[in-house]
């Protein structure tokens, strides 16, 4: 009796130590959606580096035409976070997005990645923003994202909404293709973007930073349901990030930086991964360490919208959008 009880035991112990072991190397799926481009830079690190890996995470990153097939995605259920804009995640949440949402929508942001970066790039012809009244200029989508950013910048230079027209076509990377390709004269870039163009000889007109103020631009953005029901998944790849955001802004990592930019964008010759990465990183405007928000960056966006999103509010709280608790969760020491 003593023998087989203790047959049972052993077993018994075997049987824990395997249910741990496979809990411990058990794989968490993440799809994520994003903008095409370099400023995927932070998920490229986190892949090449293993901290997805270390987070045991698998993550999936699928690139979008544009910001309605992103939210209608995250909609769906067909993706669980996505890298925008923290202006699409605001005009949806008010009923101001491009196109209706059923059931409405529960996004918010869950942590930061870059804040600036916005530049309003235009061909040869146009040599001050005033230059562009009477002209079509390309967007992503009409009432969200830096479209409102688009239409700050020339309600300053003087244009009224009736001295211009804007149209639908495509995200960043599209617009400066559409820019360089003469389909546009002119329209808004995100770094590191606007390079390709400004090297043949198309004009930066104004940077957002110099001529708003702060302004918070790429943000992690998911469901609040899908948060609740996958915290830990959440958590990890809000970790992994911000740790492919400290490790990108070390200085000492930036020629590893550049050749990771260079594996996953091929066609990007040395020295222009390098002059990505700088653009990328500097000290005033581009990626966020730690994942922090630029606070007053979230103000402008609402001030922003609250002018120019329609139907017309008062946007004063960016509490509304943002829940940090991810965050702090993954920054917490282990």
């Amino acid at each position: 009796m003593l023998k087989r009880s203790l047959w049972v035991i052993i077993l018994g112990c075997m049987f824990a130590a395997h249910a741990h072991a496979q809990m411990q190397t058990r794989v968490m799926p993440v799809r994520v959606i994003t903008f095409p481009g370099g400023a995927n830079l932070p998920l490229w690190i986190a892949e090449d580096k293993g901290f997805f890996a270390r987070e045991g995470l698998a993550v999936k990153v699928s690139p979008t035409p544009n910001s309605v097939v992103l939210v209608q995605s995250l909609m769906k259920g067909e993706q669980d976070i996505a890298l925008s804009a923290f202006d699409n995640i605001v005009a949806y949440q008010e009923g101001q997005g491009e196109v209706a949402l059923e059931p409405a929508p529960d996004f918010f942001a869950f942590m930061a990645l870059s804040h600036g970066t916005v530049r309003l790039v235009a061909n040869a012809d146009n040599a001050t923003i005033a230059d562009l009244k009477g002209k079509t200029l390309g967007v992503d989508a009409i009432a969200t994202g830096y479209s409102l950013v688009l239409m700050k910048l020339l309600s300053q230079a003087g244009l009224k909404e009736g001295d211009y027209r804007l149209e639908s076509i495509g995200g960043t990377a599209a617009r400066a293709r559409a820019l360089m390709d003469g389909k546009t004269p002119a329209t808004i870039i995100t770094t590191p973007l606007e390079l390709a163009p400004e090297t043949r000889g198309f004009r930066r007109l104004a940077n957002v930073i110099d001529v708003i103020g702060p302004y918070q631009t790429i943000v992690g953005m998911a469901r609040r349901s899908w948060a609740t029901a996958n915290r830990d998944a959440l958590v990890g790849f809000t970790r992994a990030t911000v740790t492919a955001l400290d490790w990108l802004l070390d200085p000492a990592n930036r020629a590893e930086a550049a050749a990771i930019y260079r594996k996953n964008m091929s066609d990007v010759p040395e020295a222009a991964a390098a002059a990505a990465v700088a653009a990328m990183t500097g000290e005033r405007e581009g990626f966020q360490r730690g994942g922090a928000f630029d606070r007053q960056g979230l103000v402008t966006v609402l001030a922003i919208r609250s002018e120019f999103g329609k139907p017309q509010k008062s946007l004063t709280d960016p509490a509304r959008y943002v829940d940090d608790g991810y965050l702090r969760a993954a920054t917490a020491p282990r």
